[in-house]
């Protein structure tokens, strides 16, 4: 899926509640915690992680690209 970005960045777990990968931010920081989300293929733990532009966040069955 494509997320276009409105500001410089986006937190991690706002991101993945945005796009319906998860229903709260609580279950977001909770998948982040576990160790299931990537950022451009690298585990991140950084629950309010700076996701910019040009970045590719994926996970089990899901993969956002950053606009």
């Amino acid at each position: 899926m494509e997320f276009e970005l409105r500001d410089d960045y986006i937190p991690l777990c706002d991101l993945l509640k945005y796009c319906g990968i998860t229903e709260t931010g609580g279950m977001a920081k909770q998948l982040i915690d576990e160790g299931m989300v990537r950022v451009d293929g690298e585990v991140e733990l950084r629950k309010r992680a700076k996701i910019r532009a040009g970045q590719v966040v994926t996970g089990d069955g899901f993969a956002i690209h950053v606009a």
